[in-house]
């Protein structure tokens, strides 16, 4: 456990780093951040080695932090109708407008979209607000996206929203199950944590269950590449095959379950044989059979299950189909066993605490239950309490495109980037009548539709709790001065709900709004509610502030439970456990001719969300530069792309275009595409907008794994690409992308016309003219081909390389030039070829982000020095000794550098 040091937010002081937490996924790392040059110095960033979640650790994203808490692109002060003003005038605004739509409307004339990026104190309040006084359930939050399936699934079979793990049963585990989640890139610092496991006890084994070859699969005994929407009948398959091989626990079953007999009924129907479930889900028997053997001889099995199984139109009975082979076989609430949600953002538990969903009340209550809305009214001491759930994420926004809803507040999230059938989302935000939008960027797909802009606090200046995947309650503290005008969130609610006259909002720090939500936690909650915090209740400001991490339930003061259901008692009427009969389903097809491939999309090793904040790392847009789509070499040659080529993605909705990624880890039949790029990065790669809309009935979360699309090459009349020092807007690209590097921005660049003179539009680009400016050109009569670089005192300021296909010089050897102060003549006369002169190697492109360790530097050293492990490479070169996430890189750089011939 932590012992902090900081007395709440703070200016930076030098000789005492703050302890706080990482804002990215749901891991929840600890990290340590000082300032040794003094406030407005550069921020340094470590792993908390005392942190439970991380014990040192940091992924490539978290070790970046400190390039991503500049200022640049900041909201630094109110802003209503295009017109900067004060908070006054701001919140004035908000409050009255607001209140005349529910005057003329009624309450569920508004709305609040809300983010898993809010710390719990932000989302208590705007919880509190819209359900407990404005009385209508019209709050969602962008973690409906990544794991509502998980909270209706855990809900149905336990009666309660309870993550029965923690991440010692990762370590514990004599088998691991990884189904949706490419853990390796998406939760790295937690794969680490297991491969660091498997080292000291090598039986431990993983399987990973996937449709594609992900980095996870590197240390996995077994991968099983399934038909994309299978995974219900995979894990129903398993449920009838252990009970039919007795593998089942019957004592378990018998005196801590219910629903058995249904749920063994539609499993023998829908998978009568291992077979059957080959068939279904297009994998060999003998891999099925292999997986269903492991799990059962196998007593300490832990499943771990993310966006794969929960971003799906069935992804509450996937959920349900894997923990009912957990509770088959007594699997959960022991050490090293249980079906595990991890999830995807920092905070997305403390919104499940708080009642951040639309369909929930705070503190794990429910609207369906009058009781509860009984004692939440009471506590909160209103009679306005929502009286029946919200609108789900997908249909909020629907409502806001047929003016049923009039007024929305988002906050702390890009909607309008991240949401499926993002077009549609843009049109309801387009002519929504009065649209708030509270977040720490100026510039965002979201803002610009705003008519009223608010600025909030951002990582690093606002202060508050999170909650991990672990049921771990974390302190994020603030180590940077407020800047500008900014605010944070739980004030910012907190003055509007004020202003609209509501009582209960007078609070005077995040202590003040934590104390109350554990109060409120605590609440007539004689054990039949699972969250209960209590114990933390009467923390005062100074304890809050050194507040320990710690799972939760916390009854008493210093008390806490690490794994849930140790005693085979649920949150049920009777104590038991439901077996939930599933019966799987296909997700929403369409024809197949018009879309033959299967779009599932999800991340990338280094970025985050919209890259809001990823984008402004060098070091994170090193791995990844531009967006892509990944096919398999099948299906690249069927509508005739190669790699590298541009590609225009098609679907019912939507259509993006994306470099080709040509690749054997795809499934024949299905495409991969990353959902960070916005507008802000990229001209037309928003993959929002091709997603399928398609919604779980029951946990409203669409379905981003399963688009049907077609693939067509995006032919252009000329390519090319520009390194430059000034940021700018490209000129005649009807293709472009552009991502920080070190000292420079890189586009990517592609137009279906090209310009009479590409050398006078390539100066007049390239930031005007500087009289000391030195031109290098070299260019044809035909003007398809064209190569320029500006160099200024002797250093390179600018290179554009144009020509009329795809097929360019290496962008990297490029690069490394802009950190040089003055180049060689040898490297200014190579300058327009794109390659170093002889004897001066190319790094290569980036694949230890960690370390800026290039594939060509790797590849040499793995020939030269006759490297055959990762750790070898590590003690040579670093790479891959931090966060790890590169390894699964560095094994197949190993064996590709082995079998190809040397240089």
């Amino acid at each position: 456990m932590v012992s902090t040091t900081s007395s709440g937010p703070s200016t930076g002081d030098p000789s005492s780093p703050v302890r706080t937490t990482c804002p990215y996924c749901g891991v929840g790392c600890g990290v340590l951040v000082s300032m040794p040059d003094g406030p407005g110095g550069g921020v340094e960033v470590h792993g908390d080695r005392e942190h439970p979640a991380n014990f040192g650790r940091l992924c490539s994203k978290g070790t970046a932090l400190g390039e991503t808490v500049d200022l640049d692109g900041r909201l630094l002060q109110p802003w209503v109708d295009g017109r900067q003003t004060d908070w006054d005038g701001a919140l004035d605004a908000v409050a009255q407008r607001f209140g005349a739509l529910i005057d003329a409307h009624g309450p569920d004339a508004v709305a609040f979209y809300v983010s898993g990026q809010l710390l719990t104190e932000d989302y208590y309040v705007a919880n509190k607000l819209m359900k407990g006084f404005i009385g209508s359930a019209n709050i969602d939050t962008n973690s409906r996206l990544c794991m509502s399936s998980a909270v209706a699934a855990y809900k149905r079979a336990f009666g309660s929203d309870t993550v029965p793990n923690c991440y010692e049963d990762l370590e514990q585990a004599d088998l691991v199950v990884l189904t949706g989640s490419n853990l390796a890139w998406c939760h790295p610092v937690l794969y680490q944590r297991m491969l660091a496991a498997k080292k000291q006890r090598p039986d431990m084994r993983f399987v990973v269950i996937d449709p594609r070859r992900t980095s996870s699969c590197d240390g996995a005994a077994l991968h099983l590449p399934l038909r994309s929407g299978t995974d219900g009948v995979l894990f129903s398959g398993l449920f009838a095959w252990l009970y039919d091989n007795g593998h089942a626990d019957a004592a378990f079953v018998e005196h801590n379950t219910q629903g058995f007999d249904e749920t063994l009924g539609l499993a023998r129907f829908y998978t009568p044989s291992v077979h059957s479930v080959a068939e279904q889900c297009g994998l060999p028997a003998a891999d099925v059979e292999a997986f269903y053997r492991a799990f059962a001889d196998t007593a300490r099995v832990v499943t771990l299950f993310s966006q794969g199984i929960n971003q799906s139109s069935s992804g509450t009975d996937k959920g349900n189909a894997i923990i009912n082979c957990h509770l088959l076989t007594g699997r959960i609430g022991k050490p090293g066993s249980g079906p595990f949600s991890i999830t995807g953002q920092p905070n997305a538990m403390g919104g499940r605490e708080v009642g951040g969903l639309s369909n929930q009340l705070a503190a794990h209550m429910e609207i369906a239950d009058p009781a509860h809305r009984e004692l939440v009214g009471r506590f909160w001491q209103t009679t306005t309490l929502a009286a029946e759930p919200g609108l789900k994420a997908v249909d909020l926004f629907r409502a806001v495109e047929a003016g049923r809803v009039k007024g929305l507040w988002i906050m702390a999230t890009n909607p309008a980037v991240s949401l499926p059938d993002s077009n549609r989302v843009r049109r309801a935000l387009e002519q929504c009548e009065c649209l708030v939008v509270s977040d720490c960027v100026a510039e965002t797909d979201t803002m610009k539709h705003a008519h009223i802009r608010l600025p909030a606090l951002a990582w690093g200046e606002k202060d508050g709790s999170v909650t991990n995947s672990e049921r771990c309650i974390s302190r994020q503290r603030a180590f940077l001065p407020v800047p500008g005008g900014a605010r944070p969130d739980w004030w910012i609610v907190a003055e509007v709900a004020k202003r609209m006259g509501y009582p209960g909002f007078d609070y005077a720090s995040p202590a003040d709004v934590f104390r109350e939500h554990a109060r409120l936690s605590g609440f007539e909650n004689r054990g039949e509610r699972d969250f209960d915090i209590s114990g933390l209740a009467t923390l005062d400001d100074d304890a809050y502030d050194r507040l320990q991490p710690v799972q939760w339930p916390v009854v008493a003061p210093g008390g806490t439970v690490a794994r849930m259901f140790e005693n085979g008692r649920f949150f049920t009427a009777n104590g038991r456990a439901n077996l939930v009969p599933v019966t799987p389903r296909p997700p929403a097809r369409y024809p197949a001719q018009a879309y033959p491939l299967v779009l599932n999309t999800g991340r990338v090793r280094d970025h985050w969300h919209t890259m809001t904040r990823t984008g402004k790392s060098p070091r994170l847009s090193g791995h990844v530069t531009e967006p892509f789509v990944a096919l398999h070499p099948h299906d690249a040659a069927e509508v005739g792309l190669r790699d590298g080529e541009l590609a225009t993605v098609i679907s019912t909705w939507g259509e993006a275009v994306l470099r080709v990624q040509v690749s054997n880890a795809q499934p024949v039949g299905a495409a991969f595409a990353p959902m960070h790029w916005n507008d802000q990065f990229a001209a037309c790669a928003r993959v929002g907008s091709l997603v399928n809309p398609a919604c779980d009935p029951l946990s409203g979360q669409p379905e981003f794994k399963h688009t049907p699309v077609r693939v067509l090459p995006y032919r252009a009349v000329w390519y090319g690409f520009l390194l430059t020092r000034c940021e700018l807007e490209p000129q005649l690209a009807t293709y472009w992308s552009k991502a920080r590097r070190y000292g420079l921005w890189h586009y990517e660049l592609a137009g279906e016309v090209a310009p009479d003179n590409w050398a006078a539009r390539a100066r007049d680009q390239l930031c005007g003219t500087a009289v000391d400016a030195e031109w290098r050109e070299l260019y044809d009569s035909t003007q398809l081909n064209y190569r320029g670089a500006r160099i200024i005192d002797g250093r390179l300021d600018a290179v554009i390389i144009i020509g009329p296909g795809y097929n360019l010089p290496p962008r990297d050897w490029l690069v490394a030039l802009f950190k040089k102060q003055r180049l060689e003549p040898t490297e200014r006369a190579r300058l327009l070829r794109g390659t170093p002169p002889r004897g001066e190697r190319d790094a290569g492109a980036i694949v230890c982000s960690c370390f800026s360790v290039g594939a060509n530097t790797l590849t040499r050293a793995i020939r030269e020095q006759r490297l055959q492990t990762p750790e070898e490479i590590g003690a040579a070169l670093r790479a891959g000794t931090n966060c790890g996430s590169c390894v699964p890189e560095l094994r197949r750089l190993i064996v590709d550098a082995m079998e190809a011939p040397g240089d």
